[in-house]
């Protein structure tokens, strides 16, 4: 979870994460309704943000530097500032398709679907996950499996069932929420068997933009639990301005 001339300058403080908008009357909510309000804090309608990803594998680690601008859930675009060698690449998506762009060969490739769950850059990041192609509160039916306290913190803990006609390849994901702040504290995904396949925490709550967010996220996976990768958020400013125009080819192919 990155501009042109058209680009907002930063007013704040993650890829869009969450506010400390608390919902009224809590008590009432359905699993729905909380998870609708959980996205909506994480992406807001418009966001900038500057971002450091580190990758750790089992024979090689790297970092990079990178710009993300979002509008909605239809719009979003990724720019790696560094490292050198790595400058220029980005990655679009605008309306139901997806582009990368390679400087390295001056090539932009649209990404098909089947791609969609393929790494990004390497990391244990796929590009739906990168771009937020899907979205929870489209994509799942919801219940509340488990609600209390865990570690003196009270959480919720919710279950995440795919629509049967939903484009997405998890089999369950397990989302636990603070009660207090609306703030995710874990994301667990498991695959069509009930097979764990990767861990997302979040942490290092921060104001950013005016809003509380986790401004810390690792993606553990399960086979290869001493590898990860993890988002690091330095900026963040929601409702930018932005407008559909900014997310074009030309502008994915910019490279300041």
């Amino acid at each position: 979870m990155h501009g042109t001339s058209v680009a907002p300058r930063w007013t704040g403080n993650t890829v869009a994460l969450v506010s400390l908008l608390l919902p009224t009357a809590l008590g009432a909510q359905t699993a729905r309704e909380i998870l609708e309000e959980v996205d909506q804090l994480l992406r807001g309608e418009s966001s900038q943000a500057l971002v450091t990803m580190e990758i750790v594998t089992e024979h090689w680690s790297r970092e990079l530097e990178m710009e993300v601008w979002s509008l909605g859930t239809e719009h979003s675009l990724v720019r790696v500032r560094s490292p050198a060698r790595e400058a220029g690449t980005s990655t679009l998506k605008a309306g139901q398709e997806v582009w990368n762009y390679l400087p390295r060969v001056d090539r932009t490739i649209k990404v098909p679907p089947a791609m969609m769950m393929g790494s990004w850059m390497g990391s244990h990041f796929t590009n739906d996950d990168l771009v937020r192609e899907s979205s929870i509160v489209d994509d799942y039916e919801f219940e509340i499996a488990f609600e209390g306290p865990r570690d003196g913190v009270d959480v919720w803990e919710f279950l995440l069932i795919p629509k049967p006609e939903a484009p997405v390849v998890w089999g369950k994901v397990e989302y636990e929420v603070r009660k207090a702040d609306m703030m995710p504290t874990w994301v667990r995904y498991f695959d069509e068997s009930g097979e764990l396949m990767r861990t997302m925490t979040f942490s290092d709550y921060q104001t950013m933009g005016g809003r509380l967010v986790p401004a810390r996220m690792d993606v553990v996976p399960s086979d290869k639990p001493r590898e990860r990768t993890t988002l690091i958020y330095h900026e963040l400013a929601f409702d930018v301005g932005l407008e559909e125009s900014f997310f074009s080819l030309r502008n994915l192919r910019a490279r300041s």
